[in-house]
């Protein structure tokens, strides 16, 4: 019994310093997308800088679950709340980025080339993988369902980056001004659907 209760306790551990990882690199990559999106006009980047700080508020959300339990806390009504409010999260970032891009389409907006969101898109091509991965490991190891669909966001993350890099790459060569809009509304579909399996907040019965 002690044996597992340490146990436990690590991986609560393991889980905190993820998300604090997270949240870190979150809030560097959101301000990086969010600005130079903006001074590109890429609606693909602004999308994906705002979904940056989408995971940072789901990071902070799970932060708060998983020290509640370390500090011997029941943790039960925490994790369906973070599951509703990432839920919620999802559908707004698919509604934003669903309205941008239709607007960019249908005004034919073209975006300007962005090093800058190419190097960053490539950057998180690195980290996502390795962070949403160790999430899935210690959501398994503590039933967390809050935990597990933070550590899909976090794959959405990285999902996002091959379709934002995808959008900038073809942009800057060959001028397909609508390859960024269309980009954003490939993300859509997956963003809906990660929200809806948020939102039904059931808990981690398949963790394992």
């Amino acid at each position: 019994m002690a044996t597992h209760a340490v146990t436990r306790s690590q991986q609560l551990q393991r889980g905190i310093l993820l998300e604090y990882l997270t949240v870190a690199w979150n809030i560097v990559e959101g301000i990086v997308a969010i600005t130079s999106g903006a001074i590109s006009g890429s609606i693909a980047l602004l999308g994906f800088g705002i979904d940056s700080f989408i995971e940072t508020s789901s990071g902070g959300i799970l932060l708060w679950r998983l020290r509640a339990e370390h500090r011997g806390q029941d943790a039960k009504r925490v994790e369906r709340k973070a599951l509703k409010l990432v839920g919620v999260s999802f559908m707004l970032l698919a509604a934003y980025v669903t309205f941008e891009s239709a607007k960019s389409l249908i005004g034919r907006e073209a975006p300007e080339g962005s090093v800058i969101g190419i190097v960053i898109a490539v950057l998180s091509l690195i980290v996502m993988p390795w962070l949403a991965y160790q999430k899935r490991t210690t959501a398994r190891n503590l039933s967390s369902a809050a935990l597990k669909a933070d550590s899909r966001q976090t794959s959405l993350c990285a999902y996002l980056s091959v379709i934002l890099l995808v959008g900038l790459l073809l942009n800057a060569p060959v001028g397909w001004w609508w390859a960024d809009p269309i980009a954003g509304l490939c993300m859509v579909p997956i963003i809906v659907n990660e929200g809806r399996e948020a939102l039904r907040g059931e808990p981690c019965s398949n963790c394992h």
